[in-house]
Formats: C-alpha cells, structure tokens, sequence
C-alpha cells in the first residue's frame, strides 16, 4: 500500500500487550491489523458499512470495578 495510514489503538485493547489490535479509517477502506507484529502484520480490510456492522454486533466490555 503506497498511502500512509494513521494506525490507533482499539480502545478494547489490553494493557499486557496480549490482545492488541490497531485500526486506520480512510473513506473507502478499514484497515485492521494486530499491534503486536506492526509494520509486518498482515491487515484485514473491510469497508465502512462492515465496520459499522461488526461495532453494532460488538459487545462492550463491562466497566472495571474500582
């Protein structure tokens, strides 16, 4: 790919560095790839109505109990 993504964080992701996944958003295109391997990992790519889709259908995590 020859654009530059802005690659985040997901919010879901743990702080123990096991269950990292980062996303970039471009109009056409989510890019999906796990932190742990970066630059090398292989990303996943789906369009925006897929996205939206598969937020939908995500549950959200319970809050920390303080």
């Amino acid at each position: 790919m020859t654009e530059q993504l802005a690659w985040f964080k997901s919010s879901y992701s743990d702080d123990e560095g096991d269950a990292c996944v980062e996303a970039a958003l471009t109009p056409t295109t989510i890019h999906i790839r796990d932190t742990k391997l970066a630059v090398i990992s292989p990303e996943l790519m789906i369009s925006p109505p897929a996205w939206s889709a598969f937020i939908s259908a995500t549950p959200t995590p319970p809050s920390p109990k303080s």
